[in-house]
């Protein structure tokens, strides 16, 4: 009789450990999906989808130390973009300086209406030129804000007979502004000066 109350109380004992280790195992189960989740959520947090004709493109959110003299970059090519890159209509003109002088301070709003004054915009629209820059280097000083740069390109100016081909060599340096849908990179040009606009070349176009 007593072989029989051993054998129950082993054979308890047994199921109870055994119902202890599922539980053990269903817990572990358990903080490790919660641990998992947190760690999916926090990861899909940081992605941007981007829609485009056909895809769907992923961004990866990043700070914004990661990227500064990318961005730094990016803005300054966008602002000479924006700044020299004309055709022989006003309203071209006058949207892509407006995009330009988002980005910079007075220094570049000074060389726009230099320009202006002596007739360089009128005379693109009446000789109809075309003006293009290629971008060679942009120089980043990044130790110290604001933030020195040199740009080194070259100037295309297009005219129906002849092709002119100008060095140019800006400098400048960076403030960090609030991003805005006009300033996306949030920076702004100070200082700005052309230290070269020196001509390279002409071609006769046929």
């Amino acid at each position: 009789m007593f072989r029989k109350f051993n054998n129950l109380d082993t054979a308890f004992r047994q199921v109870r450990n055994f119902c202890l280790l599922i539980v053990a195992i269903f817990a572990g189960i358990c903080l490790y999906s919660v641990h998992r989740n947190g760690q999916i959520s926090k990861d899909s947090n940081q992605r941007i989808y981007l829609l485009a004709p056909g895809a769907v493109l992923q961004a990866v959110a990043s700070t914004r130390g990661e990227n500064l003299q990318v961005e730094a970059q990016q803005h300054v090519e966008s602002f000479h973009r924006y700044f020299f890159t004309l055709d022989p209509d006003e309203k071209v003109i006058r949207e892509q300086l407006s995009r330009a002088l988002y980005l910079a301070d007075a220094s570049a709003r000074r060389s726009y209406e230099t320009l202006l004054e002596k007739g360089y915009y009128r005379d693109i629209i009446a000789a109809n030129i075309s003006q293009r820059i290629s971008v060679d280097s942009i120089v980043m000083e990044m130790g110290s804000h604001p933030y020195r740069f040199t740009f080194h390109g070259s100037q295309q100016i297009i005219r129906s007979s002849v092709e002119t081909t100008r060095r140019l060599v800006t400098m400048g340096q960076l403030r960090e502004v609030t991003r805005s849908a006009n300033n996306p990179h949030g920076f702004l040009i100070e200082g700005w000066r052309t230290t070269d606009n020196s001509e390279l070349r002409t071609i006769e176009r046929r």
